[in-house]
């Protein structure tokens, strides 16, 4: 009797660069790419009505046919790839703050599949001698008068010392931002332009030109802008929790009830505990910048 084949596996590669992006690229045996394929046609097959066959009784080469391989390779994916992944994460302890990338390397009829899945963690933030700074920079001045020596400066707003708070905390904060997480915001950015200049009847290329700029010089300024108010958000978060700042379920609910949002949105909102977090984080660094701003 002939020996069995030893089956072969789905394996992987994992990468981490240091800004914490993480790369999975698994490879897909041929055989089971197959086996997964006559699955999901057989599945599709069901309920599909082709001319000349009875729904449900098509040969799989013709479900194939009338199906369309983007579908096919959503299914494989989601049967194949999804569940590896998810043991990855488990495995590595990998915390993934954005919703991975798929990249189809390699996914040829016969052949190997290569698929490469991108995600990321979120990054070390080093707040470094940021309080020193703060109040070295934001103590009250002298100013010398020719009739009045040693004047004191005229205090500055509460709007100017945040603006000078969030400067040296740019300057002192050591945080390398994930690129992955960089382009997501980046292309949120640029969507939400694009859409706005369709309801004003503008196109890209009128806008770019009336505000003087090419379109790679929108989209580094936009990064540079998305890349500087990530660094904020991660170090007011990292204070926020540091200096044990709390915010309670009051201060979520008065936030809400303060918005414009309906009566029935609001109470969504108040069931849905991942929004209400993201909403406790917003205080939390609202907290955090008025603490700093207390320092002098």
């Amino acid at each position: 009797m002939a020996k069995k084949q030893k089956e072969e596996k789905i394996s992987k590669t994992i990468a981490k660069t240091q800004d914490q992006t993480i790369q999975i690229t698994f490879n897909i045996p041929r055989e089971e790419i197959k086996r997964t394929e006559k699955k999901i046609l057989e599945e599709i097959g069901k309920n599909l009505t082709i001319p000349g066959f009875r729904q449900g009784k098509a040969p799989l080469t013709k479900v194939k046919e009338n199906t369309s391989k983007e579908k096919i390779i959503e299914r494989i994916l989601s049967l194949l790839v999804l569940p590896e992944l998810a043991k990855v994460f488990e495995d590595e302890n990998i915390k993934p703050v954005v919703y991975p990338k798929f990249e189809l390397i390699s996914v040829k009829d016969g052949e190997d599949w290569q698929i490469r899945v991108t995600t990321c963690e979120m990054p070390e933030v080093v707040l470094g001698e940021y309080k020193k700074e703060i109040i070295n920079q934001l103590k009250p001045e002298k100013i010398w008068t020719p009739n009045k020596k040693n004047e004191e400066k005229k205090e500055e707003t509460k709007e100017e010392k945040e603006a000078k708070v969030l400067e040296i905390l740019l300057k002192t904060v050591k945080v390398e931002i994930p690129k992955l997480l960089i382009e997501e915001d980046v292309e949120t950015r640029l969507s939400q332009l694009l859409a706005r200049l369709e309801k004003l009847g503008l196109t890209l290329e009128k806008y770019l030109e009336s505000v003087g700029k090419t379109a790679q010089e929108l989209r580094e300024e936009y990064e540079s802008q998305v890349r500087e108010s990530l660094i904020l958000e991660l170090a007011l978060t990292k204070i926020g929790n540091e200096e044990k700042i709390t915010v309670g379920d009051q201060e979520v609910q008065e936030l809400i009830n303060a918005s414009s949002i309906s009566q029935e949105e609001a109470e969504n909102l108040i069931k849905d505990e991942g929004r209400k977090e993201i909403i406790r984080n917003i205080i939390l660094r609202r907290k955090a910048l008025d603490f700093l701003t207390s320092l002098v």
